[in-house]
């Protein structure tokens, strides 16, 4: 069994068998994973909302497509921003994840932050898990867990992005990157 710290900064890929349709192709990067629960936030789902329409400030910052996502189920009248920072330290507004990933301070100036900021993601809500719960979902085959790239915060594809984490996975995961949407019409 993978232990429990270990899977911060890794990423859910929901399997073709999830039938939750928060999670139909979901992409998840998990921000915290310990014995109290899990949260992350969803990468692949963008909304029609800009992120200068609800955090003007930081839409400059912001990558393409410059829309907000929606972060998962949970309190999606919340804003979680998350950045990439390329290097060993972070600016104050920032607190490392994993890796060159991690949260800014959205209450932070965004000049504070921005000439640091390899890319910025605004999120509104996020996934989250109560103790034991994620790890039943795994235990069920409900998600596959695998590494994750800085890249993925930012994709600029995103609607893409379940794919292209399964293509470069080894073995039969890659396999399932060609899953169809609708395995009733093959």
């Amino acid at each position: 069994m993978t232990e429990v710290s270990s899977l911060t900064g890794r990423l859910l890929v929901a399997t073709p068998a999830l039938a939750d349709p928060n999670f139909d192709r979901a992409v998840v990067l998990l921000l915290d994973h310990d014995d109290e629960g899990s949260l992350g936030v969803v990468l692949n789902r963008p909304t029609p909302v800009t992120v200068s329409d609800i955090l003007a400030p930081w839409a400059g910052l912001a990558g393409e497509p410059g829309v907000v996502f929606q972060g998962g189920p949970v309190s999606l009248d919340a804003a979680l921003g998350v950045a990439v920072i390329p290097g060993d330290e972070g600016p104050l507004g920032w607190r490392r994840v994993y890796g060159a990933i991690g949260l800014v301070d959205l209450e932070a100036p965004p000049e504070l932050l921005g000439p640091a900021l390899g890319s910025l993601r605004i999120f509104a809500g996020y996934a989250g898990w109560g103790p034991g719960q994620l790890e039943s979902e795994l235990g069920d085959g409900a998600w596959y867990v695998v590494e994750s790239e800085p890249g993925d915060v930012s994709s600029p594809q995103p609607e893409t992005l379940w794919r292209q984490v399964l293509r470069r996975q080894r073995g039969e995961l890659a396999m399932i990157a060609t899953y169809p949407d609708d395995p009733s019409l093959n």
